[in-house]
């Protein structure tokens, strides 16, 4: 499906030796002609698509550029090596593909053949390698394998290929725009309570309680500050230097929720796999013609070009659940009585259907310098009767201790390497392999593998009869990825031109 839809694309023939990406000229004018109606929403989609399956080439500025290793550490995004000397690809951490279809291109793995498609799951040899220092992959004892700095890594053949990065099975993009209007909906009532807690008396406790959903208490302090102590499952490990504003944000994007919206994701993903370098992100001020890791490409992807990608991010359809016969509804049953609904939650509900897409994005206020807002009754959700979407995602959109067993070994990050965000449980069905770096190959392993807050949880699930947990399983396995996502948008790509020349670019 990609190769049709690069081949349908005048100047999108990736062996010629020009740019494979094309502009979309500025923000404003595509949101002028969609104000018009010279263009439509899935016009915009459709660019979005253009930019997603698009293989960027060393033309669009792909890759870090000439190493300095006087100016940073070159792990870090801009300066990093090239394996072997390749000049193109490292592999481990990042610059390891040319389009983000690559790595989202299964929309199940339980067809066969697996069906293939734009926005979907990776397998297993499309996790992301990040940001490690060591990897032993010989069990080996040589104390090269260790820089002096890193000591908590053995050096013993214990069977554990000694990781300290980060290993990340791709999710699919389905339901996502839910996903972020949920997120924007309760980071606005969380900054409301914190605004709450402000202005209180001395000792007060101020539940966090959002959807539904539980994230703690924040206490007044006599001074008027904020005890962000008993805050839970949102925010850094350690809150200390963070405003209680850039602590109350919910984050669902990313395995460990680091990302507040699917463009914040959009924005370190393109400097990550591809060293595409956002405009957004390194000429924020809009001086023009930067070339922030000297590969010699100016403003590598625009605000524009971001923009309607985020477009296409969000309107990706949400996934379906088959009817339930009398076994699979027991297995439900089952799965709420022994507590995985506990985070699985089945439905969370917003208050409006409409998702606020801005630039520049404020984190902590949604509301801000909003472009466009995005009516996501057309992505497949139902009405809630309230005004808003029932979104049934199984899960709370908050981090969890996980226990020992599913720790990573990171280093550079600030949360815990033992707490997870709840997996969306929606699509399941087709989603293999599980967790998130894939390790459980089927949906039982997954749950065995569940420790920590969950422990409880899981010593239930194995408690159960074979034949409840089938039923349990079967349960999970009418959780199913849309039909045919994004079919619609394929043959319109060979309208981009036209779209482009309505929107003013020549």
């Amino acid at each position: 499906m990609l190769a049709a839809v690069v081949a349908m694309v005048p100047g999108g023939d990736a062996l010629a030796d020009t740019p494979n990406h094309r502009g979309f000229g500025t923000l404003d004018a595509l949101v002028d002609a969609l104000d018009r109606g010279d263009v439509d929403l899935d016009d915009v989609r459709t660019l979005g698509l253009f930019v997603f399956t698009t293989p960027f080439n060393a033309q669009d500025g792909y890759g870090d550029g000439p190493l300095d290793p006087a100016e940073s550490d070159p792990v870090d995004l801009g300066q990093r090596p090239t394996l072997q000397g390749n000049g193109t690809l490292l592999r481990v951490n990042g610059l390891d593909a040319q389009s983000c279809n690559e790595c989202h291109s299964l929309v199940s793995h339980a067809t066969r053949p697996p069906t293939l498609g734009i926005a979907g799951v990776g397998p297993a040899v499309t996790n992301a390698i990040i940001l490690p220092s060591v990897i032993d992959v010989a069990d080996s004892t040589d104390p090269r394998v260790r820089p002096a700095n890193i000591g908590q890594l053995p050096l013993e053949r214990d069977g554990v290929a000694d990781f300290s990065g980060r290993f990340a099975n791709p999710p699919f993009l389905f339901g996502g725009g839910a996903i972020e209007l949920l997120a924007k909906e309760m980071t606005q009532d969380l900054q409301a309570l914190l605004r709450e807690a402000l202005s209180a008396s001395s000792g007060t406790v101020t539940p966090l309680v959002t959807h539904g959903v539980e994230f703690g208490e924040l206490v007044t302090m006599p001074d008027g500050g904020i005890d962000l102590s008993g805050v839970e499952g949102v925010g850094p490990e350690d809150p200390t230097g963070r405003t209680p504003e850039e602590v109350l944000v919910v984050r669902p994007f990313g395995r460990k929720g680091e990302n507040f919206s699917m463009r914040d994701f959009d924005r370190g993903a393109m400097r990550f796999h591809f060293g595409i370098e956002p405009v957004e992100v390194v000429d924020p001020t809009g001086t023009g013609r930067v070339d922030a890791d000297g590969d010699g490409v100016i403003d590598e992807i625009s605000v524009a070009n971001m923009s309607a990608l985020h477009v296409f991010d969000v309107t990706n359809p949400a996934p379906t659940q088959e009817e339930l016969d009398r076994d699979a509804a027991r297995g439900f049953e089952s799965f709420q009585e022994i507590g995985c609904a506990d985070c699985h939650v089945p439905v969370l509900n917003t208050r409006g259907s409409l998702l606020p897409l801005a630039h520049p994005e404020v984190a902590r206020d949604p509301t801000a310098n909003v472009y466009l807002k995005v009516d996501l009754l057309a992505t497949g959700l139902q009405p809630n009767g309230q005004g808003g979407l029932a979104v049934p995602l199984f899960a709370d959109l908050k981090r969890h201790d996980m226990g020992e067993e599913l720790a990573e070994t990171f280093e550079h990050g600030d949360l815990s390497n033992r707490e997870f965000t709840t997996a969306r449980l929606w699509g399941v069905a087709d989603t293999a392999p599980y967790l998130h770096d894939g390790r459980a190959l089927t949906l039982r392993r997954a749950i065995e593998l569940h420790g920590g807050e969950a422990q409880a949880a899981r010593d239930a699930f194995v408690a159960l009869g074979k034949r409840q947990q089938d039923r349990l399983i079967g349960f999970l396995k009418t959780l199913r990825t849309p039909t045919e996502p994004n079919e619609e948008l394929v043959d319109r790509v060979g309208s981009l031109e036209e779209i482009l020349y309505t929107i003013g670019v020549r």
